[in-house]
């Protein structure tokens, strides 16, 4: 079983909070750490854990105020991976979150929205 994964945000790093029991993955704050592949490594061990023994379904919610180049790919490969489980017939349900005057954030949502073949929101949040 997947166990509880979280991560305390910092000035660079998300905060990120991976929980199977109740149905939560959540990554907020910027990301933007030197080497996103080996920072969000735990992360992608969790999704393996998780997809040997899975809940019915999982809620993913990005609450990101930025990230790098790096970091959008990690996300890209995370989605994909719930994307299959999607297709395998678990529940999931992604929630993009996106202040207002947020852009580039809300494009970014939109553009994972369009790449993935899962329930998908993008959501406005008013500062």
């Amino acid at each position: 079983m997947a166990k509880t994964y979280i991560h305390e945000a910092t000035a660079d790093h998300p905060g990120i909070v991976l929980d199977k029991l109740s149905g939560i993955f959540e990554i907020t704050g910027a990301s933007f750490p030197e080497d996103a592949r080996e920072f969000y490594k735990p992360v992608m061990n969790w999704i393996d854990e998780f997809e040997s023994d899975p809940s019915s379904e999982l809620l993913l919610t990005f609450k990101l105020t930025y990230y790098n180049t790096s970091s959008s790919k990690v996300i890209q490969s995370i989605l994909e991976k719930f994307e299959e489980m999607n297709e395998k017939g678990i529940k999931i349900h992604v929630k993009w979150y996106y202040e207002t005057e947020d852009e580039d954030m809300f494009e970014a949502g939109l553009g994972y929205k369009e790449r993935v073949e899962m329930p998908f929101e993008v959501i406005e949040v008013t500062a």
